[in-house]
């Protein structure tokens, strides 16, 4: 009798290694190619974070012309003043804007929020210094979520601060 018991768990045994092997080899995904990184990539969330705030808070760089003639002067970015209130807001929109860039490196987190305060700062303060910021963070997104947020060629286009 303790027998006729082994047959019958050797035999589930065995279903259950056909079933898993069947599964395996049925599997038709190829493994992923392995990219080359631009630069070595952070160790840890908290790396990324400080590499984003670097980024992020970078001051505006000129744009150097083309050396068509000797007096080429590099263009420097020209932005509107605001005024104290204004100023007041736009930083705290834009201190918003970093957090949420953090965040949305997160699992699970998205960049939503981030994308709505970057709109919104360009659409109330178009030509200020935090518009130039908004739209480079904007421009700063893996262009994944360029699409998964309908983020516009306008909306990341900063040459027309430069003149």
């Amino acid at each position: 009798m303790n027998t006729f018991w082994l047959k019958i768990a050797g035999v589930a045994v065995i279903i259950v290694v056909v079933v898993v092997l069947i599964g395996v080899f049925s599997s038709s995904t190829p493994p992923p190619a392995p990219q080359l990184p631009s630069e070595p990539p952070a160790k840890t969330i908290y790396e990324q974070w400080e590499r984003d705030d670097k980024r992020l808070r970078a001051e505006p760089e000129p744009i150097v012309p083309p050396q068509t003639s000797p007096s080429a002067q590099p263009r420097q970015p020209q932005f509107k003043k605001l005024s104290m209130e204004d100023e007041i807001e736009a930083r705290r929109l834009w201190e918003w804007v970093v957090n949420q860039r953090k965040m949305g490196r997160l699992p699970i987190m998205g960049y939503g929020q981030m994308v709505k305060t970057c709109r919104q700062i360009i659409q109330r303060w178009p030509k200020s210094k935090y518009a130039f910021l908004a739209k480079r963070a904007l421009a700063d997104l893996p262009e994944r979520y360029h699409t998964m947020y309908n983020i516009t060629k306008e909306e990341m286009d900063v040459s027309n601060f430069y003149k």
